[in-house]
């Protein structure tokens, strides 16, 4: 039940509806942005600070009725002008704007069949190996590690088997290794930001495979089993991280401060490339030539 009706100047429960990833995602922004910063003159009693449905209706120039159509995936041809001022209204970013447009209107994406692995491509794969001391981990549409180089696995996961990105029945998967692995959990000094990156890509990503029984699977093993998970899932947060840096606290070298590049394969199959560098001449310079000559 959803509880931002409008009834007499007084906020009440919204009858049951089906739930749509565009319908929560409208509703998270709807509670993140408060009348005065909309522009909304606020009347009546409000139980929570956010916009009402009416109101946003009112700010898109949309009736309604077809906002709660557009909510209940009950309609599927909104145009890029309602789109856009859906964007404007809810004052969108760049990154939640273009997850927006992909939920309003999921794209066929490259695939695999029902039944069949995802694999890496071949490549992608040799372009890993071909970057020697470069920790390299190529990914899959849901953070499966499709291969990873040496130097990767070394940083990332060399508590696990080398070879097990080879074989889909115990594949490793970054964001099941974040939130449910002790090793991967004590690597990153600030595992609460770095948790917050990973699902907030994870959404951007999922938006292009919303109905992948493969990502079903993953969020409810992920909710079930991590409080962490399920509330930044619950909280529909929408993030590109494309760049940034990330501060390891590794077992073998100490401490390590690396940026990190994703690079994405230009197929839109979802798979893409991560690395991590050191600044040349720092101490995480040294200390990931170290672990990485130990090859």
């Amino acid at each position: 039940m959803e509880r931002h009706s409008l009834h007499g100047g007084i906020d009440v429960a919204e009858p049951d509806r089906p739930v749509t990833e565009l319908g929560e995602f409208l509703r998270s922004r709807r509670d993140r942005i408060t009348p005065d910063e909309a522009g909304v003159n606020s009347y009546g009693r409000r139980r929570v600070p956010g916009l009402r449905r009416e109101e946003l209706a009112q700010l898109a120039g949309v009736s309604v009725t077809y906002l709660t159509r557009l909510e209940q995936g009950q309609s599927q041809n909104a145009s890029d002008a309602i789109i856009d001022a859906l964007a404007r209204a809810l004052r969108l970013d760049s990154d939640e704007r273009a997850h927006l447009y992909a939920l309003a209107h999921p794209a066929p994406a490259d695939r695999p069949r029902a039944g069949t692995t995802e694999v890496a491509k071949p490549g992608a794969e040799l372009l890993l190996h071909a970057m020697g001391d470069v920790p390299a981990v190529l990914l899959g549409r849901f953070n499966d590690v499709l291969a990873w180089n040496h130097a990767g696995h070394r940083l990332l996961a060399g508590h696990l088997d080398c070879e097990a990105p080879h074989r889909a029945e115990d594949r490793p998967n970054l964001l099941r290794l974040l939130f449910l692995d002790e090793h991967t959990r004590d690597l990153y000094v600030d595992w609460t930001d770095e948790t917050a990156r990973a699902v907030a890509s994870m959404r951007y990503v999922a938006a292009q495979f919303a109905d992948d029984r493969r990502l079903a699977e993953l969020v409810g093993e992920l909710s079930v089993n991590s409080p962490e998970f399920a509330r930044l899932w619950a909280g529909h947060d929408v993030k590109l991280c494309t760049s940034g840096s990330k501060r390891f606290r590794h077992p073998e070298v100490g401490d390590l401060d690396l940026g990190f590049e994703v690079l994405h394969l230009p197929e839109g199959n979802g798979q893409r490339i991560l690395t991590h560098t050191a600044e040349p001449g720092s101490a995480s310079f040294a200390a990931l030539r170290l672990l990485t000559s130990t090859l």
